[in-house]
């Protein structure tokens, strides 16, 4: 399990174009990772429109938002379209970055047990540690949280 003030494992995901994405590649800014369970579902709609209405917000403080979820690229980029989403979904389809990241969990939904992604956010700071982890984060308050806690790490860019 990733903890604060570990170094975020690099990883390499399709996003929903297909084309590769690194998280080294965003090095020297701060990046914020989330995993959601599955895409175009009630709450993953609200927290991913939730980035995308405060694009300009997290603009501000220089930072990267990834969202990671086990969904082939086909329906992340199903999911992307349908919202009209400005930043990048990327997707872990045999949730190894997933579990890698210490999300991949047990769940339970009407009596029964299933394998999924835990709804889970890591803001990696611009040198690539963790600089916080907010797990369990309701959908609707995923990015007043997450904008607080980059405040911390990325003072505003002038």
């Amino acid at each position: 399990m990733i903890e604060q003030g570990d170094r975020a494992p690099d990883f390499e995901l399709p996003d929903q174009d297909g084309r590769a994405v690194k998280l080294s590649d965003f090095r020297g800014q701060p990046v914020v990772i989330y995993f959601y369970p599955k895409a175009d579902t009630p709450g993953c709609t609200v927290q991913a429109c939730g980035v995308r209405d405060h694009r300009a917000d997290y603009a501000k403080v220089g930072s990267t938002v990834l969202g990671i979820s086990p969904d082939p690229v086909a329906k992340v980029k199903k999911f992307h379209e349908k919202f009209d989403l400005n930043f990048p979904l990327l997707a872990d389809e045999d949730h190894a970055i997933t579990e890698r990241y210490g999300v991949w969990a047990q769940k339970s939904m009407y009596g029964k047990s299933y394998m999924g992604a835990e709804r889970t956010t890591f803001i990696i700071d611009s040198a690539g540690k963790v600089a916080e982890v907010l797990r369990k984060v309701r959908p609707a308050e995923h990015d007043e949280l997450v904008l607080a806690a980059l405040q911390e790490v990325s003072p505003p860019v002038a």
